[in-house]
């Protein structure tokens, strides 16, 4: 049974909620340094018509504000999908302390990836990364999603 104060959950009810409007199933959530959610969205790139609407965006900014600072450090990311380039980065402008995903994305991640962001020297802040926890469920978020766009 999955624990629902697992965060990595409440991503995954995001990301749900985020199919249910007709946008990509992806979901974050942002905890606080006492392991506290601080911030929990879905994509929302079609409802805001904001192509930076990426749920990992979204709850950077929510965090942000509840705690005041553009900084969030010793926060930690949980996300269902590996996040793509542009997130990598506002990942480590915010200086986020740790980077959980569930599922990886060989077609637009940019964490393992892509460009691999982390790992390029003009990177000034890297997170502690892991990853597979509920892979299998936000993977098959995201194909039925899919398959049902496909008709």
């Amino acid at each position: 049974m999955t624990d629902p104060h697992d965060p990595m959950h409440l991503a995954m009810i995001a990301a749900e909620a985020a199919a249910a409007r007709g946008e990509v199933p992806v979901g974050a959530v942002i905890t606080g340094p006492d392991g506290a959610v601080l911030a929990q969205a879905g994509n929302r790139t079609l409802e805001l018509k904001d192509p930076t609407a990426h749920a990992e965006i979204l709850v950077i900014r929510e965090a942000a504000q509840v705690l005041g600072n553009e900084r969030l450090i010793g926060c930690d990311l949980h996300v269902s999908l590996e996040p793509c380039a542009m997130c990598a980065g506002a990942i480590s402008f915010a200086r986020i302390r740790k980077l959980h995903f569930a599922a990886s994305d060989p077609k637009m991640g940019g964490v393992l990836h892509g460009g691999k962001l982390f790992e390029q020297p003009t990177c000034h802040h890297r997170p502690e990364v892991h990853q597979g926890h509920l892979a299998h469920a936000s993977a098959e978020l995201l194909r039925s999603f899919f398959r049902a766009r496909r008709g």
